[in-house]
């Protein structure tokens, strides 16, 4: 086994597929700015209801997150 683990490990094969595992495609342009729009959106909704009083106070951005 020994042997094994050394000749991937030297051949780079180990290296390679650990890239390929953790390797995250960059987000078009069209992704990202769609994607600020809706939370630009999604917090002056917020906003609006904190303001008019449908939504209490201490549920902010992140207060009904469930864990």
């Amino acid at each position: 086994m020994r042997r094994v683990k050394r000749s991937w490990l030297s051949s780079g094969k180990i290296l390679q597929a650990r890239k390929v595992m953790f390797f995250q495609k960059k987000k078009s342009k069209n992704l990202t700015k769609t994607g600020a729009v809706r939370g630009l959106k999604k917090a002056s909704k917020i906003q609006y209801l904190q303001k008019t009083g449908k939504l209490p106070p201490d549920m902010g951005r992140r207060g009904n997150r469930r864990r």
